[in-house]
């Protein structure tokens, strides 16, 4: 998929993320510090880490300075209610960064902090399939904890496969 104009792909990108935003709404604010075995990302981790990267390496790349990521431990936001509030801050950050460019900004290089140059379309595409990835961690995370996921695109799989027999 190719980005050639910044009218489109906001919409596109806020599919994106409200299908993230459903899946965050499901996390119990008690299983935050939970990971799958020490050491790795925690369910709160994985949630600062969708907003700080988009915010202080995507953004920043695109906008055309260097990336500030730094990390997504508890020193960025610590309990629930701060977890949410910076995903969402984090995120209206990196819109507004978003917005301002012109159609001719996608076709401008950017430096990746991986020192590689590309069309700011392709960074802003790799931002996409980095959130979608993360959410899919998410999605396995909740599951191996008990929680009941929504499904992507309003119907599960089982859903859908009895759809065609009448179930």
């Amino acid at each position: 998929m190719e980005i050639t104009t910044v009218t489109t792909f906001l919409p596109y990108y806020d599919k994106i993320r409200e299908r993230t935003k459903r899946l965050l709404a499901v996390v119990p604010p008690e299983s935050l510090d939970w990971a799958y075995m020490p050491g790795k990302f925690t369910i709160g981790d994985e949630i600062r880490h969708i907003a700080a990267i988009e915010r202080y390496m995507f953004a920043e790349t695109i906008a055309g300075r260097p990336s500030s990521y730094d990390g997504c431990g508890k020193e960025k936001a610590d309990g629930y209610d701060a977890v949410m509030a910076y995903f969402d801050e984090k995120h209206e950050e990196s819109i507004a960064i978003f917005r301002a460019l012109s159609d001719e900004d996608l076709q401008r290089k950017c430096t990746t902090p991986g020192n590689a140059t590309m069309p700011v379309w392709k960074w802003m595409r790799a931002m996409v399939e980095h959130e979608i990835h993360h959410r899919a961690q998410l999605y396995i995370y909740l599951n191996m904890i008990g929680v009941k996921t929504p499904p992507m695109f309003g119907l599960s799989a089982e859903e859908v496969a009895g759809y065609g027999k009448g179930e």
